[in-house]
């Protein structure tokens, strides 16, 4: 089954805006299982942000490495949407993104969690929806807000244990606020944050304990950003 993203919703995902996206699978399912899966997610991410997508992934991963750059620098001179942050999780995702084009997040996110379930379920032999209902938005209203959740975002993976430092999850945009090269290098926080590596390791570091104490009690918390 694939889900239908497109749907009118309560309060419209407006151009120029930006957003915290969350999605979560069904019944709390870990949809992540391998490096292979998650860097399955990472390259949709990549290459969904198009505005002319002419083909399937599947068809563009066959690319040879020249036609992929070509196709990859097309995407980055007409994008959809703007990825400032992300961090996939065993069971769901967190991204920050800015709208560019009308209804860009919505054919976004639709593109990217229907192509990932066809994956999943061509994987794992099964059938049915991946995915737990719409994904859910929250508008980020200032630039303190948006730097203090690329930081919640990129701390996620220590505060929920899977691993004791930031720096060792390698499906998140942290390695690329610490300027290092991952496979593949898809944000752009220009003209919303003046990001230095260093400084921005100490701003997420500093508060590892702290994010722990938060993930514990979150859900006595009414206005949180789901983790």
């Amino acid at each position: 089954m694939i889900v239908n993203m497109s749907n009118i919703r309560k309060v419209p995902l407006i151009t120029g805006e930006t957003y915290h996206l969350y999605t979560r699978s069904i019944a709390g399912f870990e949809i992540f299982r391998t490096a292979e899966s998650y860097q399955r997610l990472i390259l949709a991410l990549n290459y969904y942000n198009g505005a002319q997508i002419q083909q399937r992934m599947s068809d563009y991963i066959k690319l040879t490495p020249k036609a992929k750059e070509k196709f990859d620098n097309t995407v980055k001179n007409d994008p959809i949407v703007q990825i400032i942050a992300y961090c996939l999780m065993p069971t769901h995702i967190h991204m920050v993104v800015k709208q560019i084009k009308d209804r860009g997040i919505s054919l976004f996110m639709s593109n990217v969690l229907n192509s990932y379930t066809r994956y999943f379920n061509t994987t794992h032999k099964r059938r049915g929806p991946l995915w737990e209902s719409k994904f859910k938005n929250v508008l980020v209203k200032t630039d303190e807000q948006l730097l203090h959740l690329t930081r919640y975002l990129h701390l996620n993976p220590s505060s929920a244990g899977l691993i004791s430092n930031p720096e060792e999850w390698r499906y998140s945009s942290y390695d690329e606020y610490l300027g290092l090269s991952p496979k593949i290098s898809i944000c752009n926080w220009g003209g919303t944050l003046d990001i230095i590596p260093i400084e921005y390791q100490k701003f997420v570091s500093g508060r590892v304990t702290y994010q722990r104490a938060l993930s514990r009690i979150k859900h006595l918390l009414i206005d949180n950003y789901t983790g």
